[in-house]
């Protein structure tokens, strides 16, 4: 009796296992109504780990090296204000000597070049490689350095035919901008000069200033004649001055610096000495500036000045240049003089590919007389000449012609841009 019972209950329990393994066995093979399989996939496909480069955004193609080979007078920055001040990040820039095989190109400081040539960059170069020859003083202030022909594939330059050239211009507004307000003027002319040393041809502004300082008072600011100006005053200094001595140290085409750029960014009206007054309207309209060449003597310039000081109708037409343009104002800091030139090297290189090269870099720079000759590479084949002689504005002075600011003389530059 006890017997059947326990054979009873055995049979049931290994009748009862054995339907919840089915059960479960069942259960684990039938497809998830929630989750349902990944379809498989075809054998030509597999998926890529989670690394490799399908699985994250693929990089950027190398930009170009241009290599820094020597720092402009020693005087160093940080590549990236090129992008800060530029907005300029075409290449990589570097002063690592060790990817000279790799650069692309390589910027070449004239002044620093040794007379043997002992410091240039190592030959053979590779021949995608472009040497770019950077010269931003006068003929006059040019040492000439033998055996630079055909070794340069650009040249950057203040010459306008340069293949890179560099200066802080004009930019034309659209639309109109906000109203011009005159800053507060308390001193009538001014100079800030710092080099007064006749050997890189500063006579004749020096001339010029001594005749001109008979007959007007100059407020001057620089280590040449005064005390040093903190660069941090230099803005708000110009601003201060109805006028200021834009006076180049030499006279040569295109040799127009920052000293034009100085006051017409800090609303004060520039008295240039440099280049005819055609050359300097190549680049800023006629009436934003006062030419000597447009007076007889200093005397004269000054007599002029003086009447203006007492017409403030006449003295505002020469600000009506910006309804139409801006001055950016320039870098001021001594550390900062071959920044803007370095990054406009940076842009070209990241830009042109096409093949040029310099027969002879000193032709643009030869002749010291205002005769024009171009300083492009796509131009001119190699003539070496090396002509030592000044001419100034000052030789044959014109007859006197007192501008007058007219709207008509904005609307011809604005034709020309």
């Amino acid at each position: 009796m006890v017997s059947g019972v326990v054979r009873v209950v055995l049979f049931s329990i290994l009748g009862l296992g054995g339907f919840l393994t089915l059960f479960v066995m069942y259960y684990q093979s039938a497809p998830s109504q929630i989750c349902p399989p990944q379809p498989a996939l075809p054998r030509h496909y597999s998926k890529p780990p989670e690394n490799s480069s399908l699985s994250k955004k693929q990089p950027e193609p190398d930009k170009p090296i241009m290599l820094l080979w020597f720092w402009p007078e020693n005087r160093r920055f940080d590549f990236s204000d090129c992008t800060t001040f530029f907005n300029i990040d075409g290449c990589q820039l570097t002063d690592d000597r060790s990817l000279y095989n790799k650069a692309d190109g390589v910027l070449i400081f004239h002044k620093s070049i040794k007379h043997d040539l002992s410091n240039l960059p190592p030959s053979p170069r590779p021949p995608f490689q472009k040497w770019i020859w950077y010269h931003v003083e006068s003929p006059t202030n040019t040492i000439r350095i033998p055996g630079l022909e055909n070794l340069f594939n650009l040249t950057l330059s203040y010459r306008e035919d340069a293949d890179i050239p560099v200066r802080w211009r004009l930019t034309a507004r659209k639309g109109l901008g906000e109203d011009f307000v005159l800053p507060r003027k308390d001193k009538l002319v001014c100079w800030i000069v710092s080099n007064n040393n006749p050997a890189t041809g500063t006579a004749v502004r020096d001339n010029y200033y001594r005749e001109l300082v008979k007959h007007i008072k100059v407020d001057l600011f620089g280590k040449a004649f005064a005390r040093f100006l903190r660069y941090e005053d230099y803005y708000s200094t110009l601003s201060s001055c109805k006028f200021y001595l834009s006076f180049e140290n030499s006279v040569h085409r295109d040799y127009i610096t920052e000293k034009l750029n100085g006051p017409l960014a800090a609303g004060t009206v520039p008295v240039v000495l440099g280049p005819p007054r055609q050359n300097y309207e190549d680049f800023v309209p006629g009436d934003s500036f006062i030419h000597v060449n447009d007076f007889p003597n200093a005397k004269a310039l000054a007599e002029f000045l003086l009447k203006l000081d007492k017409d403030d109708e006449a003295y505002l037409r020469y600000f009506q240049w910006h309804e139409h343009f801006s001055a950016q104002r320039h870098l001021v800091q001594l550390s900062q003089e071959f920044i803007q030139a370095i990054c406009y090297a940076c842009d070209h290189v990241g830009k042109h590919k096409e093949y040029r090269v310099v027969h002879d870099i000193y032709k643009c720079f030869a002749a010291l007389t205002l005769a024009h000759v171009s300083c492009s590479t796509s131009h001119h084949p190699a003539t070496l000449f090396w002509i030592h002689h000044t001419t100034t504005p000052l030789d044959s002075p014109p007859d006197p012609v007192y501008p007058v600011p007219t709207s008509a003389s904005i609307s011809s530059f604005l034709q020309l841009i």
